[in-house]
């Protein structure tokens, strides 16, 4: 069914020139458009990736979510969209896991989750696990919604992405989309897939004050989100 389905997939970057071409490369021949947005890098990014084979789109303003955006406005006709990272953490050859559930009809949003896969030692720091693991748990105490991971390699339909109306530009786009999806009921589907140590340093869980910012604003957004939905409930009642 997938030949039907036209099929986009977006891979924020950021000074990745040693490990994009390989992303790029593991990325099935079905897929019908890949586009890497070149985060302000100070590398080859960009050049590596064009010589790959893969679109680059230049996002200036520095940010997870702003890239993500930039690459979905790339993308106007995609029918689904997969987002995945240019370190090589991901396993781009399993993208059939994530893309099959929605064109076969059975979902509008899967996510890739590290935790039910194989993860390869050194993969997941221990601040990234524990910060997994707060994360789905708050989700699912004040929605009721079970997830067990945060992880960048997902699908969705590109319907269903426009409305959840992303706003956020940077750390919290995961969770925003997560949030969003379970407050609109989209049908969500969580496949195992697996993850290796990323090639190179992490911007985020690389360095102490990534890590910070990062949980901090994932944590924010969580709470920022519940409490406008108590707010909502209030009115409602």
């Amino acid at each position: 069914m997938r030949q039907d389905a036209v099929i986009g997939v977006v891979i924020p970057a950021l000074n990745e020139e040693r490990a994009i071409a390989r992303v790029i490369a593991d990325i099935p021949s079905w897929v019908d458009r890949i586009v890497v947005v070149d985060n302000g890098s100070h590398d080859r990014t960009g050049e590596v990736a064009r010589e790959a084979g893969a679109e680059v789109a230049v996002e200036g303003e520095r940010g997870y979510g702003a890239a993500c955006q930039k690459g979905i406005d790339a993308l106007p006709t995609a029918d689904v969209i997969v987002f995945l990272d240019g370190d090589y953490s991901d396993h781009p050859d399993e993208m059939a896991r994530l893309v099959d559930p929605i064109v076969s009809g059975e979902a509008d949003f899967v996510i890739g989750s590290r935790v039910r896969g194989t993860l390869q030692p050194g993969a997941l720091t221990p601040q990234q696990r524990l910060g997994n693991w707060l994360a789905c748990r708050l989700m699912r105490l004040i929605w009721g919604i079970r997830y067990t991971d945060l992880g960048p390699f997902r699908a969705i339909r590109s319907d269903a992405l426009q409305r959840l109306e992303m706003a956020d530009r940077n750390y919290g786009w995961t969770v925003e989309m997560q949030i969003k999806a379970a407050e609109l009921g989209l049908a969500t589907l969580e496949v195992p897939v697996n993850y290796r140590p990323r090639i190179g340093v992490s911007k985020v869980s690389g360095t102490v004050k990534g890590t910070v910012l990062a949980g901090a604003k994932i944590l924010s957004t969580i709470a920022r989100f519940a409490v406008r939905s108590q707010a909502g409930e209030r009115e409602v009642s």
